[in-house]
């Protein structure tokens, strides 16, 4: 048994902006279940504290003259225990945990997760006295890239996993940022924290982590490279013998189309027919025309541009004239939100865009959709698909990421042999997504053959099950490259 220190940004369903909460949610349910002490670590943000009812106070501290207190409850329904970082000053105010109301960064990110990242590293080391102590300190993204750069200066500490949900966001500050930290001078360096001219916090994980992973193993890959690297292939490659992915699950209770307790009309492959009542109530709550025959497109994702909105909008209006209704929920960007929301307003028979974040509205949408269009330029994993494969949606996706390792396109050869579960999109532009919807749609009307793929989908296994277990061998795997590096730099622990 090892005692894992979970180090999170955001947790479902306490705080959640993407897949990364999600994965925070399931994984540590999923790893105590095997025999690992799981604490998680998480910003206390104004939603958090207002699911906890009596937190128990563990320690308190000034960390940039700032007061912050560590509280203890249990995660939701796993009673996983949860740390939570209380600085008000840092974490108790509206907006999200990333981003102001006017949809730009907190203009003191560094700061807020700079604190975050040294509680982390007092936890790790038992500077707290909470009577526990971490034998792997897990990290995700950036927001703990500060850890694995600061624990590996000390000669007796954990080992560390660092994973990597997205190596687009980066934290990058400018060099004053880095002194006004007063983090150690010898981490400026291109071998340490700086990027450029730059504080990179995320080089923090992938430089000094003991071992560092991604959330498939086709983006594992696809980051060794300048296409998908954005400035740090050369890094990765470098330690590249550290380097794996592991495919995201799910939570195979909470997204489960048999007792879905969001849907009207659960279902399941013995009775497959109840689908299609999940499409009507849902036409009928958004004002679309009820039909059950015609085919549902659903989207749900950030409106960035690495979602593939740009292929979408340029190919909007043939989409639109297909024989299929297309709902969007979302938020992001606010000029992708405007064009589609115009959009929408046009063609109010044909699309419904909703701006925001509806957790039951989410699962209505698995259920009731025909197709889910996840066209992304580039996904680390994606869970959508994943949820949309586990209800019978049958994914549209490009070839990318975990994408490319959950989604078989559906041809003659995939169909014939039983592995088909959804479609392709071949290249990164608007007229091959127009070309993929409308062979998906073409495939709707043989009524037998879609029923197989919407079987094929459902019948595979996307719990944590199998992805727990590789995540407990690479934690083993951490703590032997520790012992090791610590052998040849003389140091015993």
């Amino acid at each position: 048994m090892n005692n894992v220190l979970y180090l999170t940004s955001e947790l479902f369903p306490l705080i959640k902006t993407g897949g990364l909460a999600d994965v925070a949610g399931s994984l540590p349910p999923a790893l105590t279940k095997l025999g690992q002490e799981m604490r998680i670590l998480l910003p206390a943000y104004p939603e958090v504290m207002r699911w906890i009812k009596q937190p128990t106070l563990l320690a308190s501290g000034s960390y940039y003259n700032q007061e912050v207190r560590l509280f203890e409850t249990h995660l939701p329904e796993s009673g996983v225990i949860t740390w939570l970082v209380h600085c008000p000053a840092a974490f108790d105010r509206p907006g999200g945990p990333y981003i102001d109301g006017n949809g730009e960064p907190w203009h003191d990110n560094a700061l807020r997760f700079a604190i975050f990242c040294l509680v982390a590293v007092d936890i790790a080391l038992n500077r707290l006295n909470l009577n526990w102590q971490p034998d792997i300190v897990h990290g995700n993204d950036w927001q703990s890239g500060l850890v694995p750069a600061l624990l590996q200066l000390h000669q007796s500490r954990p080992a560390t996993l660092f994973t990597i949900h997205n190596l687009a966001y980066q934290g990058l500050f400018d060099y004053q940022t880095f002194l006004d930290l007063n983090l150690p001078a010898r981490l400026w360096h291109p071998d340490g924290l700086e990027f450029y001219g730059q504080l990179s916090f995320i080089k923090g994980g992938l430089a000094f982590a003991d071992r560092i992973n991604t959330v498939s193993p086709t983006y594992a890959r696809e980051i060794l490279q300048p296409e998908f690297g954005y400035g740090l292939e050369g890094l990765l490659r470098h330690r590249r013998d550290r380097l794996s992915g592991i495919l995201n699950g799910i939570d195979s209770k909470v997204w489960n189309p048999q007792n879905d307790k969001y849907l009207q009309a659960p279902y399941g492959i013995q009775n497959l027919q109840q689908k299609s009542i999940n499409k009507t109530r849902l036409q009928q709550q958004l004002g679309l025309p009820v039909d059950a025959g015609v085919p549902l497109i659903g989207m749900i994702s950030r409106l960035v541009e690495q979602k593939g909105l740009e292929i979408i909008l340029q190919g909007m209006a043939d989409l639109l004239a297909m024989p299929a209704q297309l709902i969007i929920v979302g938020t992001g960007d606010i000029h992708y939100e405007l064009q589609l929301t115009e959009w929408a307003s046009r063609h109010p028979e044909q699309l419904k865009v909703i701006i925001g974040y509806n957790e039951p509205l989410s699962h209505r949408l698995e259920a009731a959709s025909d197709l889910f269009l996840m066209p992304s330029s580039f996904e680390p994993c994606g869970l959508n698909q994943i949820y949309s494969l586990r209800y019978g949606t049958l994914p549209v996706v490009r070839n990318v990421g975990g994408l490319a390792d959950t989604v078989v396109d559906a041809n003659t050869r995939t169909i014939k042999n039983g592995t088909a579960n959804g479609f392709v999109i071949p290249t990164q532009t608007s007229a091959d997504l127009l070309a993929t919807l409308q062979r998906a749609l073409e495939l709707y009307l043989q009524t037998d053959t879609w029923q197989q793929l919407q079987i094929t989908a459902m019948g595979s296994d996307y719990s944590w099950n199998a992805s727990a277990e590789h995540y407990r061998a690479l934690y083993h795997q951490a703590m032997a490259d520790r012992d090791n590096t610590a052998r040849q730099s003389g140091r015993f622990l």
